[in-house]
């Protein structure tokens, strides 16, 4: 559904009407969150609304904290569009359905979605702007069928997976600095003559991966999508020695995995996270790698500094698009939704098609086949496909 410009709002009387709504940033942060609780809150403001921001996730509404909720106006939001986090906070562990609630033996999860619901319309709040990723799609989704009114979710990743967007605020930002790693790394991989294996973020999505190692000159590049070999990765190293190109960079997201392995854990999780912790590909391949070359192999992993830091240009934009879009679908009533970029309009999509689901890299998208045709390694290539000319 394509959401309409604030003219076409039905009348005078609709534009008007006094409503109270919150905001609500959850999951890993990601550069931009700020711009589109600025965004949203004077789109809101411009229409004579009340706006609040709901602290940590959902926690302001589930604990008894004194700031709990934060009352959201210009002088608030004044300058905030280029800081990265979220002037909110955020939680991986709110889960309202899975909410950690002292027992007996220390904290046990509860399903406490009634009393957020509960508390939502106490606090008389018509409407919540929820800024996440899958996770928090899935939850908003679960939360508008016990009963909120109205929810708006912000699609919100740095990992770009979730569904029915073209892209997510963040996504950009991370690869920009994944592929500044990698530009700074080629200069000190190639003075030593190693191998330099780099982890970024993607759990079941290749995309910073994909998008960083071809921006950055990866020489391979190994995605959850395509389970990988070892020898077909050494095979590509061994040609480059063959051609005099004594190093190379090779860019693995968290959740690559070896044909026929599993994904590597370093945090099994628990009954608040039910996820678990991905982390140590990059130091398994390099090891591989070092074993099978005969060359010193390193690794290292880029972390959180996908995440920190203000949000480049593009993300920004799309940030305060999205805000402006959230506050926009109130007016138009529009009924509860995502906002999507979809050919470069803001449109919203049903919350059933998103919660749930992951967008992953198409294998025929053209970004592979680009890559392929360049001679970039995905570990998936039969034995004799590297052959030097």
């Amino acid at each position: 559904m394509s959401i309409a410009s604030p003219g076409a709002a039905r009348d005078a009387a609709s534009l008007m009407a006094a409503r109270k709504i919150a905001i609500s940033t959850g999951g890993g942060d990601a550069p931009g969150l700020n711009a589109v609780i600025r965004a949203a809150t004077l789109g809101a403001l411009e229409r004579g609304w009340e706006v609040w921001g709901i602290r940590q996730g959902y926690r302001g509404l589930l604990d008894d904290a004194p700031d709990g909720l934060i009352r959201l106006d210009r002088e608030r939001v004044r300058g905030i569009a280029h800081l990265g986090g979220t002037i909110l906070g955020t939680a991986n562990r709110g889960d309202p359905f899975h909410y950690p609630t002292p027992g007996e033996h220390g904290l046990v999860p509860r399903d406490r979605s009634e009393d957020l619901v509960r508390r939502f319309r106490a606090e008389g709040f018509d409407a919540l702007i929820s800024v996440g990723g899958d996770g928090s799609m899935r939850i908003a989704h679960q939360l508008l069928q016990r009963g909120l009114p109205l929810v708006i979710g912000v699609p919100k990743t740095i990992d770009n997976d979730v569904c029915c967007t073209d892209l997510t605020f963040g996504f950009d930002t991370a690869v920009s600095i994944a592929t500044e790693a990698l530009d700074r790394l080629h200069t000190t991989t190639e003075a030593h003559e190693r191998i330099m294996v780099v982890e970024v973020m993607g759990r079941h999505a290749g995309w910073i991966a994909l998008n960083a190692g071809i921006a950055g000159g990866a020489d391979a590049i190994l995605i959850p999508e395509i389970p990988f070999r070892f020898e077909a990765i050494a095979e590509k190293i061994r040609l480059r020695e063959s051609r005099g190109r004594r190093f190379s960079i090779v860019v693995a997201a968290e959740g690559a995995y070896a044909q026929g392995g599993e994904l590597i854990i370093k945090d099994a999780g628990d009954a608040f996270r039910r996820t678990a912790v991905l982390g140590g590909v990059a130091e398994r391949v390099a090891k591989e790698l070092a074993a099978r070359t005969g060359k010193e192999a390193r690794s290292m992993v880029l972390g959180h500094l996908q995440r920190g830091g203000g949000p480049t240009t593009a993300d920004r934009l799309l940030a305060l698009r999205f805000g402006a879009a959230a506050a926009r679908c109130l007016v138009e009533d529009c009924g509860s939704g995502m906002v999507a970029l979809r050919s470069n309009r803001i449109e919203l999509v049903p919350l059933e098609e998103v919660a749930g689901k992951t967008k992953t890299v198409p294998l025929d998208s053209d970004t592979v086949v680009t890559a392929r045709e360049m001679g970039l390694c995905f570990g998936d290539e039969a034995p004799g496909h590297f052959v030097a000319p």
